[in-house]
């Protein structure tokens, strides 16, 4: 064998045990290499279709990771590193991607101590043979709006029972004592007391059910200050008599509010009626006015038995009672201080209260102040009766 031909079989045999290293390496390197798999992909439209959806929405695969989620899911917490955060949920997902059948189930979610928990409802169906497709809506706004409907309609069938019950009684006695004209009276009396009593609950289920059904104040009106006091005095001077009560008007003069003339009467009229309730005979109540910036501060003050401290953040609650017992002895229906509390809110406004047990209380109405009138306006808050 020639020279030649030798080399040629040397560089041909080099060439190949080269070829072979490098492809033994490439072999390695591979094997070596993690694996990167590809993320199963969403049905045509699936991703555009969450992207704006207001309600949450989460895509899972089957090893029961999310593989889209909306920004409402994330919000809420239902998604946790990629995972279902709420065990319920993931058990429900679970299910559907076994038989293929669409489920829907109410989860109430707990969160931090002290704060109320999350109810939702969530239906799940299934996409495809891997993914699951899961809807939740959250109902805790409805849950609590129904749990307050029960509450109210429980309340109001106690307190109209109450005033029903006795006059039903106090019928059958007058029957019993017709010949005693003394006892006839003297029922007939209560019989008018506790009629009054129940004409005074419904006409404050009516002005609260009318306050609630109301849309908030796109376009308040003027209202005179002085009309609205002079007005709530007015209404409550009978009462205010009966106890030997002096009202007195008190305060800034010629201000001028923003608001629903109606309801800030019945506001103010009610804070009246409640110092009248809760004073001694022979007691004066102050009600005046006083302007700022921005705002006027309706107050009413009396010389009455005041409200324990731990009860104040409580006596805006329909149907509470700081004293039933008393309620009962003044008729009281625990409704007006609630009515209050939601005109302030419809007006965008505030209202607080100060009070000390045994000297007394004072309520005051914040709500917007009309800092300039037109001559047009002021001939018309002249002319209001």
């Amino acid at each position: 064998m020639s020279s030649t031909t030798q080399a040629l079989l040397f560089a041909l045999l080099g060439a190949v045990l080269g070829a072979g290293v490098v492809l033994a390496w490439r072999i390695s390197e591979n094997q070596t290499r993690p694996r990167v798999t590809a993320a199963p992909a969403l049905p045509p439209g699936v991703a555009a279709v969450l992207s704006v959806l207001r309600s949450s929405a989460l895509v899972v695969d089957a090893s029961d990771e999310v593989l889209k989620a909306s920004a409402p899911a994330i919000a809420m917490g239902l998604v946790r590193d990629r995972r279902i955060a709420v065990r319920e949920l993931e058990e429900l997902v679970q299910q559907v991607r076994r038989d293929g059948q669409i489920r829907e189930t109410e989860v109430v979610m707990q969160r931090a101590p002290g704060v109320p928990p999350r109810h939702v409802t969530a239906r799940v169906a299934p996409l495809s043979s891997h993914l699951v497709l899961a809807l939740v809506e959250d109902r805790t706004r409805e849950r609590r709006v129904e749990s307050i409907r029960r509450d109210f309609v429980a309340n109001v069938s106690h307190e109209l029972k109450t005033p029903v019950g006795a006059i039903r009684l106090l019928s059958d006695a007058v029957i019993d004592a017709s010949d005693d004209p003394e006892a006839v009276q003297r029922f007939a009396r209560r019989m008018h007391t506790e009629s009054e009593r129940l004409a005074r609950l419904v006409q404050q289920i009516i002005e609260l059910s009318r306050l609630q059904g109301d849309d908030p104040l796109d376009e308040p009106v003027a209202v005179a200050v002085d009309t609205i006091i002079s007005r709530a005095i007015d209404e409550n001077l009978t009462d205010a008599g009966a106890k030997d009560i002096s009202l007195v008007h008190n305060g800034q003069r010629q201000l001028t509010l923003l608001g629903n003339r109606e309801q800030v009467a019945v506001a103010v009229g009610n804070l009246v009626a409640n110092a009248i309730a809760y004073s001694p005979e022979g007691s004066s109540i102050v009600v005046s006015a006083r302007g700022g910036d921005t705002t006027v501060d309706l107050s009413v003050t009396d010389q009455g038995i005041g409200i324990p401290a731990g009860e104040i953040d409580r006596i805006f609650e329909r149907f509470y009672r700081v004293d039933p017992a008393r309620h009962r002895s003044t008729g009281g229906t625990g409704l007006g201080l609630s009515i209050v509390k939601h005109v302030a809110a419809s007006h965008g406004g505030d209202v607080r209260v100060w009070s000390v047990e045994g000297q007394g209380s004072t309520f005051t109405l914040t709500l917007p102040r009309k800092t300039t009138t037109t001559s047009f306006e002021t001939n018309a808050l002249e002319a209001t009766p």
